[in-house]
């Protein structure tokens, strides 16, 4: 997958002058590359874009300015996508209740070991996580996972949890927008 080098990242002034338009085809991409999974997962599959939004947006938020912060989120978003033959995406779990959401929590720390990218083959490719989001006792509502595809083709993702085990084909415009994203490196 194409970084995002240092001389594409634009200054607050610069990026608000483009902001409107280049937040729509983000947006526009990322309808293409998020999974539903379940009532409580979302997958948002990264691309050079999606990665390149959200270090415009935090510099945007946080008014960061400095080169060597600009740098930080650079290099900290960056890790999110994965390199030829791998594909990195952002697991969102979605619990509107605070005290449901912290009970889910508790009992899903198996949660990131269980999930899988199915392939056209049939074939599951697991998650790879970083243990850094995960406590003792909790996991985390976020997670950063990567998927070592290779020159498969994904048609699908699931879970083989026993509260969420199930899969969920992709559509078309879904399965073409992840093989782009493969190829890229």
């Amino acid at each position: 997958m194409n970084r995002v080098r240092r001389d594409e990242v634009r200054s607050v002034p610069d990026y608000m002058k483009l902001r409107d338009e280049f937040r729509a085809s983000v947006l526009a991409q990322k309808d293409d590359r998020r999974v539903h999974l379940g009532d409580h997962l979302t997958f948002l599959f990264e691309n050079h874009d999606t990665i390149l939004y959200q270090i415009q947006e935090m510099m945007r938020a946080e008014t960061i300015t400095g080169e060597s912060e600009v740098q930080h989120e650079i290099d900290t978003y960056n890790e999110l996508l994965g390199e030829r033959g791998e594909l990195g995406a952002t697991l969102l779990i979605e619990i509107d209740d605070p005290q449901e959401r912290d009970r889910l929590l508790r009992r899903w720390t198996s949660l990131p070991g269980t999930l899988y990218l199915r392939t056209t083959g049939r074939q599951r490719i697991p998650a790879e996580y970083d243990t850094r989001q995960m406590g003792e006792d909790r996991i985390s509502s976020v997670h950063y996972l990567k998927f070592r595809v290779g020159d498969h083709v994904v048609d699908g993702v699931g879970s083989s949890h026993p509260d969420i085990d199930l899969e969920v084909g992709l559509g078309p415009r879904q399965m073409a927008a992840l093989a782009r994203d493969l190829t890229q490196g």
